[in-house]
């Protein structure tokens, strides 16, 4: 029987299946895209709902895990050398997660697949989340229209750049990969949950809106979007 005791999380989320991979997430574009790839992988994991309304990311046990109380995160049991291994970030989660099954990071476009996860990471997610807080959250009551249009422009432009990058490419880096699980998300976030797909001008896009149905239509990635279940 595992023992994942000495790992506080697990006095607010106890493990009925310690054996396997522990995630601690939410169905946020960051939350999916480890869950998405768990599905994706085939690996059994246990998700645990981390839910903001109950500031779950705020308790001490959560920030044992990940100090910076974001989530996504996850606790491997059988991490290198078969040693439990915590983790959190979600790019880093996918490189471990994809080093650990082989799968989604080809060795032969390595480091192509991790330029796109970068970009992603440092530029397609903070610019997407910036919009969606001025377009829907409480940026909205703001009356100055600059903070807005800065990342409403912004988020055009790397939709542009993506929408390039595509051209005669199912995929951002030819083949399914980590880089794909990364970006889509967050792209599904900006039509479907923001709303803001006519700011940017989504439908003039010659590629990205039939990438955005491909990934959305894997069965691997339905499931993992609607995991940890909310309450």
């Amino acid at each position: 029987m595992t023992d994942l005791s000495q790992f506080p999380i697990t006095k607010r989320w106890p493990a009925t299946r310690p054996e396997v991979i522990q995630l601690y997430s939410l169905t946020t574009p960051n939350g999916v895209k480890v869950s998405i790839m768990l599905e994706e992988c085939g690996l059994p994991y246990e998700p645990h709902l981390v839910s903001f309304d109950r500031k779950d990311q705020l308790t001490p046990e959560f920030l044992s895990l990940n100090p910076n109380n974001k989530i996504p995160a996850i606790l491997d049991p059988d991490g290198p050398a078969g040693k439990p291994l915590a983790l959190f970030e979600s790019g880093a989660i996918l490189i471990y997660l994809a080093e650990k099954t082989g799968k989604f990071l080809p060795e032969a476009q390595r480091y192509e697949v991790l330029q796109w996860l970068m970009w992603q990471m440092g530029g397609l997610g903070p610019m997407l989340g910036q919009l969606g807080f001025f377009h829907v959250y409480a940026g909205k009551e703001i009356e100055d229209p600059r903070p807005k249009e800065r990342y409403r422009a912004e988020t055009e432009r790397l939709l542009n750049v993506l929408d390039g990058a595509l051209s005669g490419k199912d995929w951002i880096c030819g083949s399914y990969s980590i880089a794909d699980i990364a970006i889509a998300p967050w792209l599904r976030s900006l039509r479907d949950g923001y709303k803001a797909a006519d700011l940017v001008g989504w439908n003039a896009l010659e590629n990205l809106p039939a990438y955005l149905e491909r990934f959305l239509a894997r069965p691997a990635v339905q499931r993992g979007l609607v995991n940890p279940k909310r309450d």
